[in-house]
């Protein structure tokens, strides 16, 4: 009965020690996932604030290009917008 226990507990050091190296380099790798889902979330964000300013100057170069049509007709659809 002494010899199986001390078997067993020979046996379980290295079983643990596999196990612990197990569970840091799951730690490991969940951490390296976490940093570079940080990094794609900052890109997203960059990726819309670039496309927000973007669309902002699109929108004020087709203003200035409405403004300047000689179309009194596109004036008065421009009044009637501003007042909405």
């Amino acid at each position: 009965m002494i010899g199986t226990i001390a078997v067993i507990m020979i046996f379980s050091i290295p079983i643990l020690g596999i196990i612990t190296n197990h569970l840091k380099d799951n730690q490991k790798i969940k951490a390296s996932m976490l940093k570079d889902e940080l990094e794609l979330e900052k890109l997203k964000h960059e990726n819309f604030i670039v496309e927000t300013e973007k669309m902002r100057l699109e929108l004020e170069t087709m203003k200035v290009d409405y403004t300047k049509t000689a179309v009194p007709v596109l004036w008065e659809v421009q009044g009637e917008k501003t007042n909405i």
